[in-house]
Order: C-alpha cells, then sequence, then structure tokens
C-alpha cells in the first residue's frame, strides 16, 4: 500500500515539478517548483518506508497552508485547490496500511525504547513523525473546512423600496404611468396586466406594475402549464441555436417566437398553441446565431381587445389579408414579415404580401452574414429595424444600417448608416447603384424609444473586423460601442454617447436601454440606463445624453499593438460600476494544484496590463471578456424606486491575432469563438473563454452573481453569488461558486425578481430588496431568455419563462415554454 501511494505522488508531483520550473521561468510563483520537488521526495521516502517522509511532509502542508492563506485568503473556493490533494496525501500516509510499513533508526516510542530493537518495535509508529503529519493535517482540514462558514465574496445590504409605497408622494396617476412607458399607437397605455413589447413597453425597463405575486407568498408559485414548441436544435444547425425570447401578451394571447423564426400564438390560460407561423428559414452554417429573442406589436387604430383564433396548419401558407393591429417577425434569412395577430396570417398591404427583405441596398449580400435577433423598435407608425453583421468572418460584410419604415406599408422613411451618419435620406430600394457602408457599425440589441421626447435609442456595436481598427472612417469611430438618439422623425442622430473609444475587444453595446424619470439630487430627470461589457451601467439624460452618473476617462494600456494600430490614450467608465479587480497571478484557479499551475502558466504567457489591454499576435488576455459583464439579458429596473437588478457575470477571454500567411489549414468560420478568417485582412483572430485544462474558468469563482443598485447615487446595495454547479460538473452536486449565464430579469411591484439565464437549469425568484432568494424551481431546459408576467382571464398573476437552452453556454436543450401561478390557497 505504502508504495501505491508513494506512486501516486510521484506522478502527481512530476507535472508540478516540471511545470512549476517553466512557471518560475516565466516570473510566476515558486511554489509549484518547491512544492513538486517536495512531494517527488517524500515519494521516494515513502517507498523506501523511512518515517523522515512524515516529518518533511508535515512540514509542507504547514508551509502549504501559510501559502495558501497569504495568497488567498480565508475563502473555501480560493484555498480547496491549493491544499486539496496535499491534505488528501497527508490522509493516506496516515493510514495503517502505510504507516505500519515505515521503519528507520528513529521508530521505537519512548515506552520501548529501553527494549531491544526488534522487528516489531521497528514497526510502530514515531510520536514525532506520525502526529506532527496527523496535527498538520487536522489544523489544515479543520481551516479549510473553516472557511466555509464565511462569506468572502458577498456584498450584504438593502435596497431602499420606500418610494412605491410612500402615499405622501405628490406625484399625479398620468406621471406614474408615463414613467411605466409610452402609449401604444391607439393611445392606450399597456394594461397592467400585460406585456406589449420586449421590456414590457418600449420603454424596456421589464417591470410589471402587478403585485398579487409578493415577497410573501412567491414561494408557493407552482406550474400551471407547460407546453413543448416542436422548433429543436438539428444536426445542420450552428452552434449557438439557442432560445433568448420573451413572450408578449395581448388580449387573450401570448406570443413567442422560436430559434428558426416560428411565431406561435398560445392560449394565455392553458398555454394551448392557436396557431403558428412557420416562415420556413432555410438552414445556413455561416450564421454565427440561429436565435430570435422577440416579436414587435403594433396596436393599430382599434380599441378592442387582441381575440386569438384557433388556426390549423402553417399560417405562412394561408392568404394574406388586410391588417390594423399586426404582429413583426425578424428572421435569420433578413426577411421581416407582418402578421395579423388574430390569425397569423401576413398582411397583405405590408411589403411584398407581408414581407419585407432587408438587404436592399446592402453594399455586399452573403447569406446569413446578416440578419435581426431581436425585435424592432415600434414608435407611432413607424418600424425601425436594425440587424447584426457576422463578427470578424469578412473585411467586406453588409453594412449595420437602422431603417424606419412605415407600419402599415413597409415604405422606407430614412437610413441612418454610422458609416456615412449624415445621410439619412431613404434610398431608392429599387436602385443597386445606392448601397450603405461596407461592415458599418450595427445594433444587434434592441432598441428603446420615447415618442414624446421623438427619440429612439439604439445600442452600438463595433465594425467588423472587431479586433482591427485600421478599416474604420471618423464616423464609424465616433458611433461605435456606443448608445445614439435618433430621431424618430428623420433619423438624424441627437446625441451619442461613447462607451469605448478606438474598440478593439468587441465590447458592443449588449443590452437594451431602460428609461425612467428618475429623481436625483438635481431633480427629476428623464433618464436613460445602459449596461456594458466591461461592467459599467451608464445612467444619461436621454434627453441630452449628458451623464446623471459621473462618467471619468482614465489611463489605458498602449502595448501589444500589431503595425499600423493604436491604442485609445485614455477610455471612459461610470461612476456606477460592476467592473472586476484586474486579474493576478493569485486569482488563477483550478481543481486542483496541477491545473491551477496551467492557469498560472497560461496566464504569465498572455499579454495583459488590465482592462483593455490591445490583442496581439502573442495572445492577450481579455477582461472582463467579450461574453460581457453584461450581456443582451441586461437589467431590470424599477421605475418607482429608481433603483436596478441584474446578474454581472465574470468570464475572462483570449483575443489572439494570427498573421495571414500563418493561417494555415485552420478551420475557421464556426461561430463568434475559435477562429475567424476576417476575409480580406492581414489578420485572423481566435478569440475564446480562459479555461483550465480540465474545462473550467481559470479564474477563480464566483463567476455569475446577482446584484442591486441605486440608479441615482450610483451605490451598489448588495452583489451575491448566484447558481451552483450541478449542471455543469460530472458529479450533479450542489455548490454555489455563482455560476456565469446569459439572459434578464424582470421585476415586479410585489417586490420580487424573477431570473433564471445561469448556467444552471433552475429558475428563481429573489427578494428584490436584499437578493435573498425567495423561490428556485429546477426545469427542463436552459433558460436563457427573459421571463415576463401577466394577467390571465381569472385575474391570476401568471410568470412565464421560455427554457430551450442555449447552444454556446452548453446548457440543456430544449423547446419549453413554462407557466407558474400561485396554488390555488394562495389566489
Amino acid at each position: 500500500m505504502e508504495k501505491f501511494v508513494a506512486i501516486i505522488m510521484a506522478i502527481f508531483a512530476a507535472p508540478l515539478f516540471i511545470g512549476g520550473a517553466y512557471l518560475l521561468s516565466l516570473g510566476g510563483s515558486p511554489y509549484y517548483l518547491i512544492a513538486g520537488v517536495i512531494i517527488l521526495t517524500t515519494a521516494f521516502l515513502l517507498f523506501k518506508k523511512h518515517w523522515s517522509a512524515y516529518g518533511l511532509y508535515a512540514l509542507f502542508i504547514v508551509a502549504t497552508m501559510a501559502w495558501a492563506l497569504w495568497e488567498s485568503g480565508f475563502y473555501w473556493w480560493a484555498l480547496a485547490p491549493r491544499v486539496g490533494f496535499p491534505l488528501i496525501f497527508g490522509l493516506l500516509m496516515l493510514l495503517p496500511w502505510v504507516s505500519n510499513k515505515m521503519r528507520g533508526p528513529k521508530t521505537q516510542v519512548a515506552a520501548n525504547a529501553a527494549a531491544n530493537t526488534s522487528t516489531t518495535n521497528n514497526a510502530k509508529k514515531s510520536p514525532l513523525y506520525y502526529w506532527g503529519l496527523l496535527v498538520s493535517v487536522a489544523v489544515g482540514a479543520l481551516l479549510s473546512f473553516g472557511s466555509l462558514a464565511n462569506n468572502a465574496t458577498d456584498k450584504l445590504g438593502e435596497l431602499d423600496l420606500t418610494a412605491a409605497n410612500d402615499d405622501e408622494q405628490n406625484v399625479s396617476s398620468d406621471e406614474t404611468s408615463a414613467n411605466l412607458g409610452d402609449p401604444l399607437s391607439n393611445g392606450q397605455q399597456t394594461p397592467d396586466g400585460e406585456w406589449s413589447a420586449y421590456g414590457r413597453t418600449d420603454y424596456g425597463q421589464r417591470y410589471s406594475p402587478l403585485d398579487k405575486i409578493n415577497t410573501d407568498n412567491v414561494k408557493d408559485l407552482e406550474l400551471a402549464w407547460q407546453i413543448q414548441t416542436g422548433d429543436v436544435k438539428g444536426p445542420n444547425d450552428v452552434g449557438e441555436t439557442t432560445y433568448q425570447a420573451t413572450p408578449l401578451k395581448i388580449g387573450n394571447g401570448l406570443y413567442l417566437c422560436t430559434p428558426h423564426n416560428w411565431v406561435l400564438a398560445l392560449d394565455a390560460d392553458s398555454g394551448e398553441t392557436l396557431w403558428k407561423f412557420d416562415p420556413q428559414v432555410e438552414e445556413n452554417l455561416q450564421r454565427q446565431h440561429q436565435t430570435c429573442r422577440g416579436v414587435s406589436y403594433y396596436a393599430g387604430q382599434a380599441t378592442s381587445p387582441v381575440q386569438v383564433q384557433k388556426i390549423a396548419g402553417n399560417t405562412f401558407e394561408n392568404a394574406s389579408k388586410q391588417c390594423d393591429a399586426k404582429i413583426f417577425i425578424p428572421t435569420s434569412d433578413a426577411k421581416l414579415y407582418a402578421l395579423d395577430p388574430n390569425t397569423g396570417q401576413r398582411c397583405q398591404d405590408f411589403g411584398d404580401d407581408g414581407a419585407l427583405d432587408l438587404m436592399h441596398n446592402m453594399p455586399f449580400n452573403q447569406a446569413g452574414y446578416y440578419y435581426s435577433t431581436s425585435p424592432p423598435v415600434i414608435a407611432g407608425d413607424t418600424i425601425i429595424v436594425a440587424g447584426a453583421v457576422n463578427d470578424n468572418y469578412d473585411v467586406n460584410s453588409p453594412s449595420g444600417v437602422i431603417r424606419a419604415y412605415d407600419v402599415n406599408t413597409g415604405e422606407i422613411l430614412w437610413n441612418w448608416d454610422s458609416g456615412d451618419p449624415d445621410n439619412t435620406a431613404p434610398f431608392d430600394v429599387n436602385d443597386p447603384t445606392q448601397t450603405y457602408k461596407t461592415s458599418s457599425p450595427n445594433s444587434w440589441s434592441v432598441a428603446t424609444a420615447d415618442e414624446e421626447l421623438g427619440l429612439a435609442y439604439f445600442p452600438m456595436g463595433n465594425r467588423t473586423p472587431d479586433q482591427l481598427g485600421s478599416y474604420r472612417n471618423a464616423a464609424e469611430e465616433k458611433y461605435a460601442t456606443s448608445v445614439v438618439a435618433l430621431d424618430i422623425e428623420t433619423g438624424e442622430a441627437r446625441w451619442v454617447q461613447q462607451f469605448v473609444h478606438h474598440d478593439l475587444w468587441d465590447m458592443d453595446t449588449p443590452a437594451q436601454p431602460t428609461l425612467l424619470d428618475l429623481d436625483t439630487a438635481d431633480g427629476v430627470q428623464p433618464a436613460l440606463v445602459v449596461p456594458t461589457k466591461q461592467g459599467d451601467v451608464y445612467v444619461l439624460n436621454r434627453a441630452t445624453g449628458e451623464p446623471i452618473v459621473p462618467i471619468k476617462e482614465r489611463p489605458a494600456p498602449q502595448g501589444y499593438l500589431i503595425a499600423g494600430e493604436h491604442a485609445a490614450p485614455t477610455q471612459p467608465y461610470s461612476g456606477l460600476s460592476f467592473e472586476p479587480e484586474p486579474l493576478t497571478e493569485k486569482d488563477m484557479w483550478g481543481a486542483s494544484l496541477v491545473d491551477q499551475m496551467m492557469c498560472r502558466i497560461e496566464f504569465n504567457q498572455l499579454n495583459y496590463d488590465g482592462r483593455y489591454t490591445p490583442p496581439s499576435t502573442n495572445g492577450s488576455l481579455v477582461y472582463p471578456g467579450n461574453f460581457g459583464t453584461f450581456n443582451w439579458g441586461g437589467i431590470a429596473v424599477d421605475p418607482e424606486n429608481g433603483v436596478m437588478f441584474g446578474m454581472p457575470t465574470y468570464l475572462a477571454f483570449t483575443s489572439k491575432l494570427i498573421p495571414r500567411d500563418t493561417l494555415g489549414d485552420a478551420e475557421t468560420n464556426k461561430g463568434e469563438q475559435g477562429v475567424n478568417a476576417n476575409e480580406g485582412a492581414d489578420y485572423a483572430v481566435e478569440l475564446g473563454p480562459f479555461l483550465s485544462p480540465l474545462g473550467v474558468p481559470c479564474q477563480q469563482p464566483p463567476w455569475g452573481t446577482i446584484a442591486g443598485a441605486d440608479l441615482a447615487t450610483g451605490d451598489i446595495a448588495y452583489q451575491r453569488k448566484n447558481g451552483t454547479v450541478q449542471d455543469l460538473s460530472p458529479i450533479p452536486i450542489k455548490l454555489e461558486l455563482g455560476v456565469p449565464g446569459i439572459g434578464g430579469p424582470i421585476i415586479t411591484k410585489g417586490g420580487v425578481a424573477f431570473l433564471s439565464a445561469a448556467t444552471e437549469n433552475n429558475f428563481r425568484a429573489y427578494d428584490l430588496k436584499n437578493g435573498d432568494v425567495l423561490w428556485n424551481v429546477r426545469i427542463p431546459a436552459g433558460g436563457q431568455a427573459t421571463p415576463m408576467t401577466y394577467l390571465n382571464s381569472k385575474g391570476e398573476q401568471m410568470v412565464v419563462l421560455v427554457a430551450g437552452g442555449h447552444g454556446s453556454v452548453g446548457t440543456t436543450i430544449g423547446d419549453y415554454v413554462l407557466a407558474y401561478k400561485l396554488s390555488d390557497q394562495d389566489k
């Protein structure tokens, strides 16, 4: 047994010795080389049955504990990989089948010292060595497991939620309603029990004034119904085929889309499918995304509620009809369809028999390179459409132009192209000589609108290639990675606020801007709130673009640039920010010393000078990574209390530029991650998360959190780790490390925030005040979508989540729509 333990220890120590020497040569920690030498020496002495192995290893455990506490503090998830295997090996050495085999000149115990040396005495344990090792292992284990009781990462606190219940406020009902969103096209406000746009209204707050479900009774939510849509990922679909849809609730119907751009109208009471529109979008492996985040609703002029009818078959194949109200669906083959919400039939007067081809006037027309994944924004009788352009596939790609059309006819009203921002007069859709700018920055996420101010707000991305800046003109530099306010009537840019200068990191502004009237120290201001991938949350005056929460500039790294490239000398940051501290070697993590050491080696090999380290041919570390601290899921805002709830995520990425002449036969263009060709450029780019050899993040957890903040002051009230590794680990253990995720939250007037999103098949409700988990249920697939809530015909508050998984983050794939309500006794 002792030889077996010695061999196992030697096998473990060999990579520590070799890798530790290499790590030291890179300027890294000497611990791993020292550990390799000591464990190898211990293994040799153990193999030779020398008691000195126990003395040496006891000293090693003491030194390891001191080093681990110095590096990581009293934090279990940082201590565990540092001390886990050393303590396990110590326990193995203490087994009687090992210790009874030891021998040497100091093997007699004191009671037998006068006796003649014999084989029996030689087998007895030495108090100095055996008990020394036992004490060191016991103390090490006690300290390690004791750290489980220490909440080393969470910030605990409470939001002030008194405004919503303050009867002394001198606020009129009209002002309160205006703070919840613009009227619909028929002049009516969205009823409290409905959800008429992606963020409930065009203000994008994801806030419901319903309070039948509250912090006291949310624990009693039960599954009311569930359906499966029938649209599932196929063998020839792109990797990121994913459900991200938030349904709308209009009249008696729920409207949602699926990854292949089906539109389903469901009975809001039962979930029964009433009609299905399938535009029969063809598969195309050149798309980076096969998804749909939602549909858009135009109320028309009618005042009677929508009544969805039961229609058999695929309504795409039915004859078109005249429509007043409309449901709009953008598709991944770059079409925009207008549908009758009652029957699912195409609206014959819109475009070409109910459809617009969004590839008109594009400079390049590669199939799969341009499409809309997010619902258009509708303001009055105008529908404004933006779209996504594939990152890093080709220098010569379609334009990121934003276009406005008449909501009833499909006639183009204006076009705003960030590559030519002053030319907003509508192009002639039949004139092939009029083309938009090549590869100009696009807006792939969700927009918002304020009709009273006459402005629509678009989160802007970058120009492809994202990591190469030499292809951009001055206008593209101005509008990339920003939020821009466009005049709804003319398309002219009224103001722009940029969040990254000369973006080399794919830090697109990913989330829908949220609008609310914010009570600040300077009085009530019309505010816009937008989170970013970097973790900053910008709070701006939505009329002027001026900051409400201060924005400052600080120096940015300038090294590692390729020839002909430059980096902005300073970059902006917000006074409200969830950005993480810069990474150090001490922050590297792993399941054991070996893979932690491998992460340290890679960390020291990569170029890294903190946030905004430029991409390089050697490879650079990007942290926060372009997955984002925030992504399209964004935040939810309580407009009555002026607070936000969100899910900051922390994953480092790597970015490497590959000279064209060294690319060879590398497989390219398989999605946003991996190697992308940048056809026409001098460099391809390789992107991906910074992972250990075991496929887990190289930086220590938590990787996912939930947080609440005051938007007027910029104060973060709480930030807590979120989610377990039960669906990430080979062993389904509910260890709450705080896992990453993608998707968004909602807030209700009942003081509850709902969120799934994490890479764990769970749906949770949180106390908005302090982040406590109030309700937590397992779901059959990944919930990487934003939920919504509404009233059914019985006046019961329902909470709905689309759960279909996410192809890129590896959650369980499915096609579920889940609806919850309070149990009968709690109605």
